[in-house]
């Protein structure tokens, strides 16, 4: 199954560079791009890509605007594509609220180019890309600046069961899949499942979701991020 891509980027050899890069994989075809946040909803709404490759920072219409469009359309849109927000260290703050909106996960724009096609497939595939280390950097940003627990959020913790909530805290904590099972002596497959359900009881998208969840809900705090 191919992978439909539009790559949306205020600079020109930014976009031709990535369109180049993608269109090189058999299972990747670039079907358009577009030089601000406006056009790229434009244009994602004309060609239905899998995934919008979407800069944080641009002309008319900002990453962030433009993805809070594609991923919460108006009555009678019903394409909602994947929406991987290129961004850098020093926009963390609008990286929260991308993953909030609902964006599948952030890339930094210096990554190597199999970092790129990586998470192209991973967000495609349906799961979120939220590495380690990037999401220790979210959390220590979301610990400056957000307010205290949400009571809302609380409560709905309850409805989880005790091993699904532990998987909930080591999500936010930043350990993958792989080191989840490691830590709780279980099989990979076991620790997908589980996340499975939290998504599903707490009414969450994805993984990237899950961590903001379990932040807002006091859950878990910023000092547990380096457990």
């Amino acid at each position: 199954m191919t992978i439909r891509v539009i790559i949306v980027d205020d600079q020109a050899m930014v976009r031709a560079g990535f369109a180049a890069l993608l269109s090189a994989q058999a299972d990747i075809d670039v079907v358009g791009e577009a030089p601000d946040g406006r056009r790229g909803v434009e244009v994602s709404r004309s060609v239905h890509p899998d995934v919008v490759l979407m800069d944080v920072r641009m002309p008319e219409l900002d990453g962030l605007a433009a993805a809070r469009e594609l991923l919460d359309p108006p009555l009678g849109v019903i394409h909602r594509p994947k929406v991987l927000m290129l961004t850098t260290f020093d926009v963390d703050d609008y990286v929260y609220e991308a993953l909030r909106a609902g964006a599948s996960g952030f890339l930094l724009k210096d990554a190597p180019p199999a970092d790129l096609i990586a998470a192209v497939r991973i967000v495609a595939s349906g799961e979120a890309l939220l590495a380690p280390s990037v999401t220790r950097r979210l959390i220590a940003d979301f610990a400056r600046t957000r307010p205290a627990p949400r009571k809302d959020r609380a409560l709905r913790l309850r409805g989880l069961t005790p091993r699904e909530t532990e998987v909930l805290e080591l999500i936010a904590r930043g350990l993958s899949n792989q080191e989840i099972a490691g830590r709780l002596i279980v099989a990979e497959q076991t620790v997908k499942t589980h996340i499975g359900r939290v998504l599903s009881k707490l009414g969450l998208r994805d993984r990237a979701q899950a961590v903001i969840f379990a932040y807002e809900s006091g859950l878990v705090t910023p000092g547990d991020a380096s457990s």
